[in-house]
């Protein structure tokens, strides 16, 4: 099945009197930046403080592989990598309060650790809809616990409903259907993934949930959520009732900043970093979907994508250590997995850029996205190879026509 992803003995290991560099967070983003450290022959003291049990895992297959039972193996480095890079884990103990002043973070069971140099990761944090009442079965997924406990529960689900239809909404559906559930999707934009990728891009996804049996509801939202002590009706707010045995909300998420109230960290739609990943205090960093960089024209850009945080723990290293950054040129890219279909995305399309899709056989598609007469990005549904063959011209900001095929 994998390693075991809790390490009870990690958790107990203590911080030295003597500062270093604490990273905060357990995710990519932490595990990059530590192992980025130590190829730069960085010798201080690292320590990761994370608010898990687990020792840092990869998230995106928690909607995928792990919801189906496919793997438990999600960890990004075994153990081992944390003792042999002497690289300290202080595991199952969140960050409440970031002290700028006294260069201190301190921690949910009371320690207070010092840093001489701090690096903000602590991603993201879900949405949640406030007004839905605490019954059994309204889950969110953002944790490997909370993917293992729908799991547990997945296999005696007859009726799901999601509510969201973005790239998690999206996973875990196609995830619930591959398992055997009747799953309906409520998406109150008018396609799924409208807000990311446009609506006619949306639409073809809604067409391959269809084709696989899901139920894709658009333009319409969730009233209520009852039960008795277990969730069981989901009533829309064109008044239609879904039977439900599991409620999944996925309508996005937030930085994860609430524990830097106080400290003099700005932030604007996550932390604002300059290009390096510097942020307003003096000695602390982000990286990561927390970190709003900002980019090469100015404009600070909040980036929440897989291949992204490698880029950047390759720029805020050298940053960190008084070095120079490369000049890394980031064409971001980020995929979803529903079904059969790799769904993948290169480059920063938005929803009102214009689209032209080249091809369309019913199920795989292939399209590119303009913006102001040049190539921004390109969105393919099992094409692989013909996405990344377009890297070069989005990061050159090619003419549409250079991509387009010959009419």
């Amino acid at each position: 099945m994998g390693h075991d992803s809790r390490a009870p003995s990690c958790k107990k290991a203590t911080v030295s009197n003597s500062a270093g560099i604490v990273i905060v967070g357990g995710g990519l983003a932490a595990t990059r930046t530590a192992e980025q450290l130590r190829r730069a022959e960085f010798a201080g003291p690292i320590t990761i403080v994370s608010d898990e049990d687990h020792l840092p895992y990869d998230r995106p297959p928690l909607s995928k592989d792990v919801l189906r039972g496919e793997t438990d193996d999600v960890l990004l480095k075994p153990a081992e990598f944390y003792s042999e890079h002497h690289i300290t884990l202080r595991l199952g103990s969140a960050a409440t309060a970031l002290d700028t002043a006294a260069q201190t973070v301190t921690l949910a069971d009371g320690d207070v650790v010092p840093y001489d140099e701090l690096v903000i990761a602590t991603g993201l944090t879900p949405k949640r809809i406030r007004s839905l009442p605490d019954l059994e079965g309204v889950r969110v997924l953002r944790t490997l616990d909370e993917s293992l406990a729908l799991r547990r529960h997945a296999g005696s689900v007859k009726r799901a409903v999601i509510i969201g239809a973005g790239f998690i909404g999206c996973e875990v559906a196609a995830s619930l259907r591959k398992l055997g559930a009747e799953v309906t999707i409520v998406e109150p934009q008018p396609a799924p993934l409208a807000s990311v990728l446009g609506q006619q891009i949306g639409e073809l996804v809604a067409r391959l949930h269809r084709a696989e049996g899901v139920d894709v509801r658009c333009g319409v939202g969730v009233a209520s959520v009852t039960g008795s002590g277990h969730v069981e009706k989901v009533q829309l707010s064109d008044g239609t009732e879904l039977d439900a045995d599991v409620v999944v909300v996925g309508i996005g998420s937030r930085p994860s900043t609430d524990w830097l109230e106080g400290s003099g960290v700005e932030i604007d739609n996550g932390v604002v970093c300059d290009v390096h990943g510097r942020t307003s205090a003096p000695n602390v960093w982000a990286v990561g979907d927390v970190a709003s960089w900002q980019d090469a024209t100015g404009h600070q850009v909040r980036v929440e994508h897989w291949s992204n945080v490698a880029e950047q723990a390759r720029v805020i290293v050298p940053a960190m250590l008084g070095g120079d950054p490369p000049d890394v040129v980031v064409v971001p890219y980020f995929w979803s997995d529903q079904y059969d279909v790799k769904i993948q995305c290169l480059g920063e399309p938005e929803a009102d850029d214009v689209v032209h899709v080249v091809e369309d056989d019913g199920r795989k598609f292939l399209a590119y996205y303009e913006r102001d007469g040049v190539v921004v990005g390109v969105v393919g549904g099992g094409m692989p190879g013909k996405v990344m063959k377009a890297r070069s011209k989005i990061a050159n900001a090619a003419p549409i026509a250079d991509v387009l095929p010959a009419s």
